[in-house]
């Protein structure tokens, strides 16, 4: 096993890290910087980002960051969901037993969010991933749901999530409303190139060494493999480092990377 090999205590390369562990790229900082502003000033927000570019690991460390005296997150994960199973969802989230008409589902889901902002003074953080995959009916809806005193108010946060695809529906004039209420903007970027050796470096020191696993032409390559990727980058390093035990070297170079790579068919 190569964890044994390289004196690892675990794949430092999973995605079951801890958000304490992670790399704090520039990326992840701007997106920090902007989620503060938005937990101040609350209302909604919108992340965007391809596949694999790290958004819901950074909501999940964003909501194990918010003080839980003063902050309650829920997060709910779109699939092909209709407006009604959301609606359901959503009320499930909230600690709710959801009814059966949209219509007293609307108003237990208000009441829910109302109640816990002006009575327990609890700010209810809803982040909603996968919006790309959401239909035009469902993000009206969302306008209609989260209007609170005939739009004055803001109790609560709520977070969008999901891959460029939400842009151009955003973009269509039926969602218009939900666009112009959106408080805070983020496109999650890839790593930069210069980024990837402290990236590699915090892995490995999550995983437990210290050593210098990866050669300079080794990081080139996976740069250039990769695009600085988050989940590709981890895929191949892993790879990487599989293909290195098994031809008992103690670095990945250059020719390890190329040859993990053609494995993983990127």
């Amino acid at each position: 096993m190569f964890t044994q090999f390289f004196n690892l205590k675990f794949n430092p390369f999973t995605k079951e890290i801890p958000v304490d562990k992670l790399f704090l790229s520039n990326n992840l900082e701007e997106l920090t910087s902007r989620l503060m502003y938005l937990q101040r000033a609350r209302g909604i927000g919108l992340i965007i980002g391809e596949a694999g570019t790290g958004k819901t690991t950074a909501l999940r460390q964003y909501a194990q960051s918010l003080n839980p005296a003063l902050f309650q997150s829920f997060y709910f994960p779109l699939a092909t969901v209709t407006v009604q199973e959301f609606y359901r969802g959503l009320a499930l989230e909230l600690g709710e037993e959801p009814k059966h008409k949209k219509v007293d589902l609307f108003r237990q889901i208000q009441s829910a969010i109302g109640s816990m902002y002006y009575e327990r003074r609890v700010t209810p953080v809803i982040i909603l991933d996968e919006i790309h995959m959401a239909s035009n009916k469902l993000l009206e809806d969302l306008r209609i749901i989260f209007n609170f005193n005939m739009d004055s108010e803001n109790p609560f946060i709520l977070i969008l999530a999901g891959q460029p695809l939400i842009r151009s529906k955003l973009a269509l004039n039926v969602n218009n409303p939900l666009r112009q209420r959106i408080v805070v903007k983020h496109m999650m970027s890839n790593m930069q190139k210069d980024e990837l050796g402290g990236y590699l470096k915090t892995r490995l020191a999550f995983g437990g060494t210290h050593e210098e696993l990866f050669t300079a032409p080794s990081m080139e390559a996976i740069y250039g493999v990769t695009n600085g990727v988050p989940r590709l980058v981890n895929s191949l390093a892993t790879n990487c480092l599989l293909y290195a035990c098994e031809k008992k070297q103690r670095q990945v170079d250059e020719e390890t990377v190329y040859q993990a790579q053609s494995e993983l068919n990127f």
